[in-house]
């Protein structure tokens, strides 16, 4: 009885592993089957806009020089002032000028460069800057720059250290509108497939939004941002 009890457990036991078997097989083959029928296609949809500047940082360099120490300080005083009632009378307001510290050269103190004979014994530099939101203001300021020639600042700085900075802060305002039109784009691309190749478009399976980028829209116009940005969409293709 005992030997019949556990040849029949023993055949029970084999019948489920192979029955187990069996449905991973099929599982597996109805796997492979669907992967073969999934069909995608992969779309990018580019968004682009120009958009002014909203900040702008504009340095304004000058350089003096004498032979006496105090005297090249005074120079400096009066420089500054003369650069800062340059920008007010053009309606920059106060708050939005700043000076900077001068760096003042002794040549004579310089051990290399051949300084000793140096018509003048101290150069200073020193630095106003604006910052402002109204970019087109500063703008039309900066057409002006020769007037300060005219008064006798000696200007300076190379074209890096002096070159005015345009800074774009309202991207948080576009952002959803400028993913909407790429995600509408993207969309358009994808149906252009689909009847392309005799195919319905279906449902998005992932989705990736792309970084923005904002760079200017040219050399001569680093005040004009072009904001981009490229979203990419897989959606499902069927019969």
């Amino acid at each position: 009885m005992d030997i019949q009890s556990n040849r029949g457990l023993t055949i029970i036991g084999a019948a489920i592993f192979l029955g187990l078997i069996a449905f991973g097989f099929i599982l597996g083959n109805a796997a492979i089957t669907f992967k073969e029928y999934e069909r995608t296609v992969t779309v990018k949809g580019l968004a682009e806009e120009e958009h002014l500047a909203d900040i702008v940082i504009w340095p304004i360099q000058f350089t003096e020089a004498s032979n006496q120490l105090e005297d090249i300080y005074q120079q400096l005083e009066n420089s500054g002032e003369k650069v800062r009632n340059f920008l007010t009378e053009r309606g920059v307001s106060e708050d939005e000028i700043s000076i900077s510290t001068p760096l003042v050269t002794d040549k004579s103190a310089q051990r290399w460069g051949g300084q000793q004979d140096a018509q003048f014994r101290y150069v200073a530099d020193q630095t106003v800057t604006i910052y402002s939101e109204d970019v087109e203001k500063v703008r039309e300021v900066m057409s002006q720059l020769a007037d300060l020639g005219k008064q006798g600042i000696t200007l300076s700085g190379d074209e890096y250290q002096v070159r005015p900075e345009y800074i774009f802060n309202s991207l948080n305002d576009i952002k959803p509108q400028m993913i909407e039109a790429a995600t509408k784009e993207a969309r358009a691309v994808a149906e252009k497939f689909a009847e392309d190749s005799n195919s319905q478009l279906g449902k998005i399976k992932t989705a990736y939004q792309g970084q923005f980028s904002i760079s200017p829209r040219d050399n001569n116009n680093p005040h004009i941002k072009n904001v981009r940005v490229v979203s990419t969409v897989v959606y499902y293709l069927s019969d």
